[in-house]
């Protein structure tokens, strides 16, 4: 391994650490249901169902936009990059991640978080055909992707990488919508 990349796991390794280390019980219940939310995309399936009902044509658009934004990144992130990577999940136990943020380990690699990835699509697909939701939307990817670190179940540089698979497959998205 290069040696950046070693330092590089060191500053990610630290960062999660300090998350773990830090006393936080009122966000700490946030975290843990913004989470679980996220889980199977429940939170942007919600929210796309929301912008078809109350948006109108906008609305639908934005739906479409990012639900298959989300898609591309889901496949990508899961059925691609994380086979190819051996990255292991954080040790909860040895880095002191309190009990009362935990939501269940997954059992797939940790790079590049999903969730993230899901949402950081989901976010700004949506965004560009609704520029008013986008800096909302993109908020509530920023807390989905930091509930991960938060929870314990990935170190931030997979949370990182997850978002610019995210932003990556909305740009997709849109060209290939757009045709």
């Amino acid at each position: 391994m290069h040696e950046w990349l070693k330092e590089a796991e060191t500053v990610d390794v630290a960062v999660y650490a300090a998350v773990a280390g830090t006393e936080t019980p009122r966000l700490d219940e946030a975290m843990r249901r913004l989470s679980a939310a996220a889980d199977h995309s429940k939170l942007w399936v919600g929210a796309a169902a929301g912008m078809t009902l109350l948006g109108g044509t906008r609305g639908r658009r934005a739906a479409r936009r990012g639900l298959v934004s989300l898609a591309i990144a889901s496949a990508f992130a899961n059925l691609v990059a994380k086979p190819l990577t051996t990255r292991r999940r954080p040790d909860r136990e040895a880095l002191a991640v309190l009990e009362r943020r935990q939501v269940p380990m997954p059992a797939t690699s940790s790079f590049p978080s999903g969730h993230t990835a899901s949402a950081f699509a989901f976010a700004t697909g949506a965004g560009q055909a609704q520029p008013a939701l986008s800096a909302s939307l993109r908020a509530l990817a920023t807390l989905v992707g930091y509930s991960r670190v938060h929870t314990g179940v990935h170190y931030p540089a997979d949370a990182l990488v997850g978002a610019f698979i995210g932003v990556s497959a909305a740009e997709l998205a849109a060209r290939l919508l757009d045709r």
